[in-house]
């Protein structure tokens, strides 16, 4: 799944691309991609000429805050890639992926179009008369985002001294810091030396001060290189993020630690695989 560093700088091409030209219109060829409004109809007849006014990020949403010719609010259009979602800025006439879900046309025969295998991914259309987390239900519940000063020191000791649950099984909690996935969670635990499957209560004020910072610091790594791509994950013009090549720990298993040559190590929490260094990280 495509976390923060992968939306961010997918939100970072859409703003390049995409903003302040009128949406002509497009094909939906997934209906159930559409979460919302229950009809194709009403999606089209919302969206055909309004123009991205930006796009921001919360989480691993993807926000487009929507504007009228006039520059009026014209409301929001969302999207979570979920899974396997990839969203290309393309000529109309480049030949359809197998699994395109869902097209908007631009000018000068410019299109965005949403790719997803797995068909997990949703588009949301929301009109400015309603608030927009009252649709896109899951924005009410995310956490802080890590680079925002909510996210401080004070704010995850209070969350994890008051915690019995496994480090990592917290982290990927969305309600505890919005956009972190099972990369950059590996990623931050090997940077602050703490084993994956350690109760967040037994960290130590030092510890969760490494991880505090590890976590800030291996997102904007992997945001500056462009993401990461393990299997499917492109950036708005088809091309693969550069993180991947230097991850310490995350799909390394069995290969020499970077640090001391221990053979990375790989177990289950609560379903999800964790990437550690048994050396490093006790």
């Amino acid at each position: 799944m495509p976390e923060l560093p992968e939306v961010e700088t997918v939100r970072r091409g859409l703003n390049k691309l995409t903003v302040k030209q009128p949406i002509q219109g497009g094909e939906i060829l997934l209906e159930r991609t559409l979460a919302y409004p229950p009809s194709v109809e009403e999606f089209w007849q919302g969206i055909t000429g309004n123009a991205i006014a930006n796009w921001q990020r919360r989480g691993k949403y993807l926000l487009a805050q929507l504007e009228t010719n006039s520059s009026q609010p014209a409301g929001w259009l969302g999207v979570h890639l979920r899974m396997t979602g990839q969203l290309l800025w393309v000529k109309q006439d480049t030949p359809l992926q197998k699994h395109t879900r869902i097209r908007l046309f631009f000018a000068d025969e410019q299109e965005l179009r949403f790719v997803d295998t797995r068909t997990f991914g949703k588009f949301w259309l929301v009109s400015p008369q309603i608030p927009i987390a009252e649709v896109i239900t899951g924005l009410q519940k995310l956490g802080p985002e890590p680079f925002d000063s909510d996210f401080s020191l004070s704010y995850l000791i209070n969350k994890l001294n008051n915690s019995r649950r496994q480090i990592k099984t917290l982290l990927l909690d969305q309600t505890i810091v919005a956009g972190i996935g099972n990369i950059y969670a590996d990623e931050a635990l090997f940077k602050s030396g703490i084993k994956p499957d350690t109760a967040a209560a037994d960290l130590t004020k030092a510890q969760i001060k490494r991880l505090h910072n590890a976590i800030i610091n291996v997102l904007q790594a992997s945001i500056d290189k462009g993401g990461t791509t393990f299997s499917n994950f492109l950036n708005l013009l088809g091309v693969s993020g550069n993180y991947g090549d230097t991850t310490l720990v995350y799909g390394r298993k069995g290969e020499p630690c970077r640090i001391c040559n221990t053979a990375i190590a790989k177990i289950k929490l609560a379903g999800r695989s964790s990437h550690f260094c048994p050396n490093c990280q006790n």
